[in-house]
Formats: structure tokens, sequence, C-alpha cells
């Protein structure tokens, strides 16, 4: 990763849907914490309703790339149901700390700041970025700068995550700040906004899903300082469940060695270019 900084809305307040949560907040490491998934059978998941990421489905299930290797990584430890706790995406690493639920499941990416507040587990996918716009394209929308160019066209991104930060490096002021893509795709139908940004496999994802007059642009990866920032997400645990993610690692890199990794992401349109390329959590979290 390169020099980018993330804020993250640590102060947000989430409602824990009904399911309850686990573990300790941030303090002492809870080392029976799998042993008690075990024991009831479930774990909770907080994932933030991006498609196809993490999202909850029409039957309320938990769904997506991330929550389909949460859920086979968990069965292979013995825990076998996985509950949705579906919040805002700015609401995900508080919902954590508060104890809310005991894993992220939205394939939240890996970076410096995040690392200082969870856990992540080894890379699991990647995705370029990618703007949704009006069929056509009719303001010639490619990358950030171009909303920096021109300072009327609107963009909308999730608050907290890693476009937001890309789009206010380099210089882009008109943002709408959106809790979930659903928002965003229903500001750019309402022409509220001129564009989408999230990761191109999402805006496929969606569109094949719920349709509309839209289209996706090029995938890049953005530069910063001269370094492609090609990002990866992974699961993500509170920090003192070193135990738990362990035992996840173990099955993650099994996963990936033996091609379930890639067979988890191919429903969701996930690829052999989207699995990890042996970058490791700890550079990631290094910078």
């Amino acid at each position: 990763m390169g020099a980018i900084t993330l804020g993250l809305a640590a102060c947000s307040r989430v409602d824990d849907g009904g399911n309850g949560g686990g573990g300790d907040g941030g303090g002492q490491a809870d080392t029976g914490l799998l042993d008690r998934l075990r024991e009831q059978g479930f774990v909770n998941v907080g994932l933030a309703n991006e498609i196809p990421f993490g999202f909850v489905d029409g039957d309320n299930d938990p769904a997506g790339q991330s929550p389909a290797v949460a859920r086979a990584v968990f069965e292979e430890l013995g825990v076998p149901e996985i509950r949705a706790n579906p919040v805002a995406w700015d609401g995900l690493i508080p919902g954590l700390q508060a104890s809310q639920f005991d894993v992220i499941a939205a394939g939240m990416f890996i970076t410096p700041e995040r690392c200082e507040q969870v856990a992540f587990t080894e890379p699991t996918a990647t995705s370029p970025e990618a703007f949704m716009v009006a069929a056509g394209n009719p303001h010639g929308i490619r990358h950030f700068t171009d909303f920096a160019d021109n300072p009327d066209l609107r963009l909308a991104v999730l608050n907290a995550s890693v476009e937001q930060d890309y789009a206010e490096h380099f210089g882009a002021e008109n943002l709408e700040l959106i809790p979930d893509q659903t928002t965003g795709y229903e500001l750019l139908e309402s022409g509220r906004v001129d564009a989408v940004s999230m990761l191109s496999v999402s805006h496929h994802y969606l569109l094949q899903d719920r349709g509309g007059d839209f289209d996706v642009t090029e995938p890049f990866f953005p530069e910063i300082d001269g370094q492609e920032q090609k990002g990866w997400g992974g699961l993500c645990l509170r920090p003192a469940e070193t135990a738990l993610l362990e035992e996840m690692n173990r099955v993650i890199a099994e996963f990936t060695e033996n091609g379930r990794l890639l067979e988890l992401g191919e429903e969701w349109g996930f690829t052999e270019a989207d699995l990890p390329d042996g970058t490791t959590t700890a550079e990631l979290c290094e910078g």
C-alpha cells in the first residue's frame, strides 16, 4: 500500500441487528472464543450490504464473497453457521470493538490505520476500482482526478472507505458520503450524483442484480507517489483474538493452496486474478 491515510468513523454507533455479540471488546484475550462459538453453533458476522463482497440476501442470510469465505472457514473450525449483522460501512469497526459481532466479513481492505484497530486475517481477495456512471458516460469520467478538474461533478463514496480517501487525495471536493451501496445506486438513478465509486466487481454484480441504464468505467488501480494502490481484503477480528486468528489463517492458507478460495469467490464474480498474490497482511499493515 502507498502513503494514503484512511479516516475511520470510530465514534459511530450501530445496531446489533438483534443477534447479540460476543467476545470481550478490545481488552483481554478471550482464549475460549472458538470453543464458545463451537458450543453455541454460530458466529455473528458484521457486513455492510455491499454486493458482492458482503450483503444480506432476500432471506436475511449473509451472502457474498467474504461471508462465503467466513462460512467455509468456520465450518472447518467446527462452527456450522454464520449470522448476519448488517450495519453502515462506517459502523463495522465500532461494532466489532463493541462486541456486537465477532467477525467482520465485508471485504474490508487491509490498511495501516485499520490494523491499529482490528486484526486482519491474511488476504482473501482484491479488485480494481471503477465508477458507475450514466449510460454512455456523458462526462467522460475515468479517474478521481476528473472530479478535481470539474468540481461540478458529484461523486458518491462510502463513508470511511478507501474510495473516500482516494477521492480526497486526488482533490475531489463535491462528495456525497453514503452508508451503503444501494444508496449510491439510488442517488445515481435520481441524478443527484454523477458517479458512484466502488470496486469494479461490486458495480458489475449490482447491475447484474438490479439492472439500470448505467455503465461501469474501465477498472484501474490508482497510483500514489508512483505506487499502485492494489488493496487486499480480509476478515477482521478484535486484536485480542490471537488464537482464533491463527486458526483462521491456517484454514485460509489451505483454501488458497487447494483452490477452494477461488471456488468460493467464483459465484460472486471473482476470478483467479482477484486471488492473493503472496502479499501478506503484515506488509499491508506496515504500509
